[in-house]
Parts: C-alpha cells; structure tokens; sequence
C-alpha cells in the first residue's frame, strides 16, 4: 500500500478529538486496520467511513467498543438479509411475469 492512500492515526484522532486507544481498541477488535509504517500507525484510506462512523456511534450514541462491534455484527447481518431479499424479489419476478 502506497504512503498516498494512508492516513496518519494521529492526525485522525486530532482531528476528530478521539483518543487514539480507542482507535486501537477498534484495531484489536477487528473492526478496523491500521499499518504500521516507520513504527507509527497509520489508517488505510478505504477504512476512513467505517471508523468515523464507528467513532459516530460511540460519540453520539454513547456506545462503548463491545456494544459498537455489536452494532456492526448487526448491521452487517442486516445487509446480508437485505441483499438476499432483493435476489429473492427478483427470482420471484421471474414466476409473476
């Protein structure tokens, strides 16, 4: 991955006003990636959106690291259903028809 497409975990945090164990915390549970360059962490750019919404559901909603992998686990079973009725509607297009 190029130095171009990560962003400085540092500056993340900084700029959110997050502390960056939670960043962390993340990290360790799998939520999100962090790169390691010159021994400083670093935030890939394609995981930009899921953490700040991550860091939206703990700030806003007050929701500590378990209950946001929680939130995730559902959201992402939920998008799953979503896409397998949307496959289920158009199979059942086909006998309608």
């Amino acid at each position: 991955m190029l130095n171009d497409e990560l962003i400085l975990a540092e500056t993340f945090c900084t700029h959110y006003s997050v502390n960056f164990s939670f960043v962390q915390t993340l990290h360790q549970m799998g939520l999100v990636e962090l790169t390691a360059v010159n021994q400083q962490p670093y935030i890939p750019y394609d995981q930009l959106q899921k953490l700040e919404q991550l860091l939206r559901l703990h700030v806003d909603l007050d929701i500590n690291p378990e209950g946001v992998d929680v939130v995730c686990n559902l959201l992402d079973k939920m998008k799953l259903m979503q896409s397998e009725i949307q496959l289920l509607k158009s199979r059942l297009l086909l006998y309608e028809g």
